[in-house]
């Protein structure tokens, strides 16, 4: 059983006393893919670092986050373009529109989101969208923009049947993790009228970690709880869930 985490921020400072044993722990558990979504160019040297420290498991997303988009956004997508244009990355993420902490640079966020997405239309990558306070916001954008090469992932899905639906319409598979598990987290009423061909596995770690460990450290080999959940839900065999999920991911990332 190969299972997929398609969004794990583990160059985070919240691993670096046991980086290694999170991630050693997790691929004992059949977790064996990471994919790692791009804050700033601050973290760009650390992601680096932990592709080559594990070349077969870890696998980099370029792009800037929609909460790190400051007055110097534009330097910031600067590096993007550049580091874009230098390597191979699997996907432009995490970008988007974040309304929830900070409404001041909605603006900005709405031109960087939309200036990443043509650099993903250029070299032909996915995008994974960062939806926060914000689902009408980014819709309006990825209608503006939709076309067959728009495609990618909503990560962290939190919103409503319609808004699932919706996504799905932009090519779009749905991010699920922890929230899954939590008891006001609502997804879980309508989430079996979704196909699995349109889900994926995440954790979003360090954060959003699934009961009963809500409120700590999130990890990747969380995600056998998510699993676990996602079982009860479609009344699937887990494996069958896990390896419909890693296909599901393929198909995204292109591995």
């Amino acid at each position: 059983m190969i299972i997929t985490d398609t969004h794990t921020h583990l160059y985070s400072e919240a691993f670096d006393e046991d980086r290694d044993e999170v991630i050693q722990n997790a691929i004992n558990n059949g977790i064996t893919r990471f994919f790692i979504p791009s804050i700033d160019a601050a973290y760009t040297q650390s992601m680096l670092e932990l592709e080559k420290r594990y070349p077969k498991n870890m696998f980099l997303m370029m792009g800037l986050h929609p909460t790190h988009v400051k007055e110097d956004y534009k330097d910031e997508l600067k590096h993007v373009e550049i580091m874009l244009s230098k390597r191979h990355f699997y996907a432009v993420g995490e970008i988007g529109i974040d309304l929830y902490w900070d409404k001041t640079f909605l603006n900005e966020q709405r031109e960087a989101f939309k200036f990443q997405i043509k650099l993903a239309k250029k070299y032909g990558l996915p995008i994974v969208i960062h939806c926060r306070d914000s689902f009408d916001e980014i819709f309006e954008v990825l209608e503006e923009e939709k076309s067959a090469d728009l495609f990618g992932i909503f990560h962290c899905f939190t919103g409503t049947e319609e808004q699932a639906k919706k996504a799905l319409t932009y090519n779009m598979k749905l991010g699920i993790g922890g929230v899954l598990t939590f008891k006001n987290g609502k997804i879980d009423t309508f989430l079996k009228k979704i196909d699995l061909n349109h889900i994926v596995l995440e954790t979003d770690s360090p954060y959003l970690a699934p009961a009963p460990y809500r409120g700590k450290r999130n990890e990747s080999v969380y995600l056998l709880l998510v699993l676990k959940k996602l079982s009860e839900i479609y009344g699937l065999d887990e494996k069958l869930i896990a390896d419909i999920t890693t296909q599901n991911s393929k198909e995204v990332f292109g591995i």
